[in-house]
């Protein structure tokens, strides 16, 4: 079993996380070179100074993460770190997995075997009904579901799993229920085993980017990810392609020609999505894979020395930032042309990333703001 983290290591983390610029990748990345989150806490003023910041970079105090985690117990939500043993397995696996997730409900769902269902807000009543007999009969065959708790294809698989398991991804922060009408969904869910898991802090009212954001850890959580009912452009279709991306199988449900709700869901049958009109259609394809426990791959960072790196002097910063522009380029490139070794070539985008003048890209490319 996979040992837990200290309490002070915990929050820690919950502090580098939690400080400006910070993101998964990026946190992994100081945990990596700096050996702890401690000494990356330490690092971070100038390593943004450095970057060239216009002002200094908010790091998030003791006192704020000790506030945090107090008002969540008040909650009952509980703070689990990537590599623990509550930690989803699949999650781990996807490459800007959060280091911690705050979780509401009983952890031991989400290690069961699970798929997540996804769709329009406006469902059709017959998106509905489809909808509801699949999660129905995908929780009887011991599926969990899993889905983002809005409106309509969500809120329908979310009810028609109750009995049998449902996980609710979240786009806020647990005491910002989104839409605020589905907490009396979102308590039943949690009452009947089921869990919630945001990656976003207490008190944070999701905004319109929060979204996808969210929609990778519903497909990241996730054996696979049925879309029911998906226009053209839609959310669903994004947690498709993040689902693709994190090599998950994507299945969806066909719908009528004449209607708009089904263009997605249509086209991505054309693309190679697998076809779905009964529970046995998924099971088919997700019993082999569910059928092993699935291996960890993610290590837990550790808080041992950080490694050497050589001296990031201001000739060899300029002739990295040189090098970099609006369009990405892979650090393997920067690193063979700049001339420094790969320590100083990534202390530099540290620094520019953590100033807010860099973007990393899927793939290892990165770009200027």
């Amino acid at each position: 079993m996979a040992p837990n983290l200290s309490p002070d290591t915990k929050l820690d983390w919950l502090r580098l996380i939690r400080s400006e610029n910070v993101g998964p990748r990026m946190f992994r990345t100081l945990i990596n070179h700096y050996g702890g989150a401690s000494r990356a806490l330490a690092a971070l003023p100038d390593l943004a100074r450095r970057g060239g910041a216009a002002r200094p970079v908010r790091v998030a105090t003791r006192e704020d993460a000790e506030r945090e985690i107090a008002a969540a117990e008040r909650l009952g939500v509980a703070f689990i770190g990537i590599g623990e043993a509550d930690y989803p397995v699949q999650l781990q696996r996807i490459d800007d997995a959060p280091p911690l997730i705050a979780v509401r409900g009983k952890t031991a769902v989400l290690n069961a075997p699970i798929v997540a269902m996804v769709g329009s807000r406006n469902a059709s009543a017959a998106g509905v009904k489809v909808t509801e007999r699949l999660a129905r009969d995908l929780g009887d065959a011991g599926l969990v579901v899993a889905s983002g708790l809005a409106r309509g294809i969500d809120a329908a698989a979310h009810r028609a799993s109750l009995a049998t398991g449902s996980i609710a991804v979240m786009a806020g922060g647990h005491d910002c229920v989104y839409p605020p009408e589905h907490a009396p969904l979102l308590d039943a869910l949690i009452a009947a085993g089921g869990a919630a898991v945001s990656e976003m802090p207490l008190g944070w009212e999701p905004r319109g980017r929060d979204f996808p954001r969210r929609n990778r850890l519903i497909s990241g959580i996730s054996l696979g990810i049925v879309v029911v009912e998906a226009a053209r452009k839609s959310g669903s279709l994004i947690t498709a392609r993040l689902a693709l991306e994190q090599n998950r199988e994507v299945f969806a449900v066909p719908g009528s020609p004449l209607d708009p709700r089904s263009e997605g869901t249509n086209a991505l049958i054309k693309q190679g999505a697998v076809l779905v009109t009964q529970a046995e259609d998924v099971l088919e394809v997700l019993r082999p894979i569910a059928g092993g426990a699935p291996m960890r791959t993610a290590e837990e960072p550790s808080d041992g020395p950080p490694a050497p790196t050589d001296e990031l002097t201001t000739p060899a910063r300029a002739g990295i930032i040189a090098l970099l522009g609006p369009t990405p380029v892979a650090i393997d490139d920067l690193i063979r042309l700049s001339g420094p070794s790969p320590a100083v070539v990534h202390t530099a985008l540290l620094e520019l990333e953590l100033a807010g003048r860099l973007k990393r890209q899927r793939g290892g490319l990165v770009a200027l703001l």
